[in-house]
């Protein structure tokens, strides 16, 4: 199955101020759209034609690091825009995952902490990330590159780029800045509800 860049679910102006037009530009139409067509490429002749992505991405981890970079990145990127949305972010989350918030992090607030915490603590690139793990607790986790919790074995509910080309337009090197931007303003927890309900 070939991989497909995904169009923008808003304007390229519609995060902003806290993710402005250009970054948005940079990120899709240049970025993304490089881990899709290398991924294309690298996806040919090597045993997973047809398929799925979530099936690529875990055939290829340890075995085509090439391949899985662009897979990982791929499917990182199709789920990071669907992350957010205009006037996302806050505290309102929805009733079942907020109480599951609670339940296995200890609240929101805790939540917040750690999981900017996570993103700053990730050394170079990378993402942070709210799993389900296997035993069905919620657990914040974090992974270089374009790696992800499903060659962990968790699924993953929301995730943050922490890449500098997802940040440095707009917070240079500021990137606990960036990473509190996105939990408060950019969130789209209706997206992040959606996913959990697939798995809880």
């Amino acid at each position: 199955m070939a991989f497909e860049l995904p169009p923008l679910p808003y304007a390229y102006d519609a995060l902003a101020p806290y993710m402005s037009a250009e970054t948005l530009e940079f990120h899709h139409d240049k970025h993304h759209k490089a881990y899709v067509d290398n991924g294309n490429k690298l996806l040919e002749g090597s045993g997973l034609e047809g398929k799925s992505l979530e099936e690529v991405v875990k055939g290829s981890y340890g075995k085509n690091q090439a391949l899985f970079n662009n897979a990982g990145q791929h499917f990182n990127h199709i789920h990071f825009w669907k992350w957010m949305r205009p006037n996302g972010g806050g505290t309102k989350v929805p009733g079942k995952l907020a109480a599951k918030i609670d339940s296995d992090l200890g609240g929101f607030d805790k939540f917040k902490e750690s999981f900017v915490q996570a993103g700053v603590g990730q050394f170079g690139s990378g993402w942070a990330w709210l799993t389900v793990s296997k035993d069905g607790k919620l657990e914040i986790t974090k992974t270089p590159n374009g790696e992800n919790p499903l060659v962990h074995g968790g699924t993953p509910l929301l995730g943050v780029d922490v890449w500098e080309h997802s940040y440095y337009i707009d917070y240079r090197n500021r990137r606990p800045d960036y990473l509190k931007a996105f939990v408060e303003n950019l969130i789209n927890w209706e997206y992040v509800e959606e996913l959990y309900g697939k798995v809880a």
